[in-house]
């Protein structure tokens, strides 16, 4: 399986502990795939010109990952501001007018050649993407990340045009979770899931569902534990179609992403 994310590039900042890690969902979606098993993974983003920007790069670089159509602007990357309660992340505005905020990517000719040389194009709802998304789904199979956006109009307005959509959803019952894929799944999504925190994980084929558990362990930092799952998950079920397999795959993947600091760790001291 060829993956390719399209999307965003953050720097989380660990204010009490004074580093920061690189993230993004797009980021932490594309190298967990690579240390995953993916055949190749490449990422296409838009990256400021500070240091922070430069650590992402260089994390990258390390994790194997092809950045070479990305593009670079004149403003400093976003940098939300975490802290921790109890292992969870606690999210706190950045500086404001990141390039995150002021720039989104337009797909030309040449981003598109590559792109259709993979078999899933991820994104999601923090990218700024969802313009794009007809062209993407004529080349690629596309896969969204929803995160807690669940309202029918935005549904209408993505759905259509992916194959995998993912929901962010532990406050939902059973019974709304079943309610939020099928109504993804008429809209348009073929595979449709819902990562539930502790309660682990629903999805939905248009005909079926499935549940998954957690894989029990000793939680560190959840940041970027969904993204794993989602990673392991496009990875696992690229290559088997096997939706039990792959869930089960995700599951111990989003677990193992628990027991380290940031999305996939490399921490960065910061400076003022």
């Amino acid at each position: 399986m060829k993956l390719i994310a399209v999307g965003d590039n953050v720097t989380d900042c660990y204010v009490d502990d004074n580093v920061y890690y690189p993230g993004g969902n797009a980021v932490n979606v594309v190298v967990n795939s690579k240390r995953d098993g993916a055949e190749k993974a490449s990422y296409i983003g838009i990256f400021g010109n500070d240091e922070n920007a430069k650590w992402i790069q260089e994390c990258l670089v390390k994790e194997e990952i092809d950045m070479s159509r990305s593009r670079k602007v004149y403003a400093h990357s976003a940098q939300p501001r975490v802290l921790l309660k109890n292992g969870d992340r606690v999210f706190a505005a950045g500086k404001r007018d990141s390039c995150q905020h002021l720039f989104s990517i337009h797909l030309v000719t040449e981003d598109l050649e590559i792109i259709k040389e993979f078999d899933i194009c991820h994104t999601s709802c923090y990218s700024n993407m969802e313009y794009e998304l007809a062209t993407l789904s004529q080349v690629c199979d596309v896969s969204f990340d929803f995160s807690d956006k669940r309202d029918t109009e935005y549904l209408e307005r993505v759905c259509p045009y992916i194959t995998y959509a993912f929901f962010s959803a532990s406050d939902l019952s059973e019974e709304e979770c079943q309610e939020l894929l099928k109504l993804a799944a008429t809209k348009g999504a073929k595979i449709c899931g819902v990562t539930r925190g502790a309660k682990g994980s629903m999805f939905y084929d248009g005909t079926n569902f499935y549940t998954q558990g957690i894989v029990k362990t000793e939680v560190i930092d959840t940041m970027g534990a969904g993204d794993s799952f989602i990673a392991g998950f496009l990875t696992n079920y690229g290559d088997t179609k096997n939706m039990k397999e792959a869930l089960s795959f995700a599951a111990t993947k989003a677990a193992a992403t628990c027991k380290i600091h940031g999305g996939f760790g490399y921490p960065h001291p910061m400076t003022k």
